[in-house]
């Protein structure tokens, strides 16, 4: 079995450009052990460093050779059955996870203790931080990445990315807070303690829009740190006629009144804003 991070990874992505590969052994056996580490947390798909968020490519390859070497399996849990190739998530209790039924945490995916999951969905990949709430059917997307003490309101939904390998997955950083019904998706990075009102949605190509000041400024891909971001329109011009297509819009900062000592639905009623 690989002892290193770095024949891991040599294995995995040898494996992934010729498939002919998983005929050896060692080879399979580097991708589960890549898969164990990930479940544990040693390993993530994604890691903020001075320069900012990083992929690690070659993890996002073993979760895809993972699903190339695994069998179809009938699981049971109680009276619920499953078929599937990728387990259920093992050892909550110890890991200090709270998972609400019918909650579903992933095998491949790490929980950090105190977080809790309501009956919503962590894919496999995703890592979720301590003291965070997945709220109810609120689904963290494969190799999605949210911080600590972030809540997820109801329905929220993170996309998953899993090809190309090199693709940066939704990242959720620490102290944000996502209203109802939110969605982000396409690699959007929503920065630490942002806060989105119900039913923004967020893809690569949304234009965010700052508009606290007397010139807007426009932001793709990123929520800047502690912003308030509501649903907003603007009018755009096709060869049809004008049309009003959705955008975010920045209407505010969060103030110090509502930082993490207090509920963070408050930030949301500052400005009228529905939660």
């Amino acid at each position: 079995m690989a002892t290193s991070l770095e024949e891991l990874s040599q294995r995995v992505s040898a494996a992934f450009a010729d498939r002919a590969k998983l005929k050896d052994a060692d080879t399979v056996a580097a991708v589960r052990e890549t898969l164990a580490r990930l479940d544990t947390g040693e390993l993530r798909v994604a890691e903020k460093g001075p320069e900012g968020w990083r992929v690690n490519a070659w993890v996002k390859e073993a979760i895809l050779l993972f699903f190339a070497v695994s069998e179809m399996k009938v699981m049971e849990v109680g009276p619920f059955e499953f078929y599937d190739k990728v387990p259920l998530k093992k050892g909550l209790e110890a890991a200090g996870v709270r998972v609400v039924p019918p909650g579903t945490v992933r095998y491949g995916a790490f929980v950090e203790r105190g977080a809790v999951v309501m009956p919503g969905y962590v894919n496999i990949g995703a890592r979720v931080g301590a003291g965070t709430m997945v709220d109810t059917w609120a689904t963290v997307g494969s190799c999605a990445q949210v911080g600590r003490n972030v809540h997820l309101s109801g329905g929220v939904g993170l996309g998953g990315v899993l090809e190309p390998p090199t693709a940066s997955p939704v990242i959720i950083e620490d102290g944000a807070f996502l209203g109802s019904r939110s969605i982000v998706v396409e690699g959007v990075v929503v920065e630490e303690e942002a806060v989105l009102g119900a039913n923004v949605v967020l893809t690569a190509s949304t234009q965010i829009i700052d508009v606290t000041g007397t010139q807007e400024v426009i932001h793709k891909g990123r929520v800047p740190a502690r912003s308030v971001v509501i649903p907003g329109m603007r009018e755009k011009q096709f060869p049809a006629g004008k049309f009003m297509v959705p955008c975010a819009l920045i209407i505010g900062q969060r103030k110090a009144s509502t930082d993490q000592k207090t509920s963070l639905n408050a930030a949301l009623r500052d400005f009228a804003v529905a939660v």
